[in-house]
């Protein structure tokens, strides 16, 4: 395959998840669309590393998937108390947790 055909695929990937950010009521949905942005770019990373012949993409990738990692456990964390105060995780409910 070509970078090109990557850096399609990582352009896919991440217009998706952009989409979803924009468009998901629900904070699972939100994480999710997040993290599909992430991977797309941790796919670019890991293709121009191939493809230059270089380890360093590969390991900013590593490092970006353990980053992407912490801040889905916090995500989820505060879902879950979004969920056990409000009874619902949609993202206009957070606003009233300002306090």
């Amino acid at each position: 395959m070509e970078l090109t055909h990557y850096l399609l695929l990582a352009a896919a990937l991440f217009s998706l998840g952009l989409y979803g950010v924009a468009s998901r009521p629900n904070a699972v949905g939100l994480l999710a669309s997040i993290e599909l942005m992430a991977n797309a770019v941790n796919l670019n990373l890991v293709a121009f590393s191939r493809f230059q012949g270089q380890q360093t993409g590969q390991i900013f990738a590593l490092f970006a998937t353990a980053i992407t990692v912490a801040e889905v456990v916090v995500g989820l964390a505060l879902v879950i108390v979004l969920f056990r105060s409000r009874g619902d995780v949609r993202l206009d409910l957070a606003k009233e947790l300002k306090g």
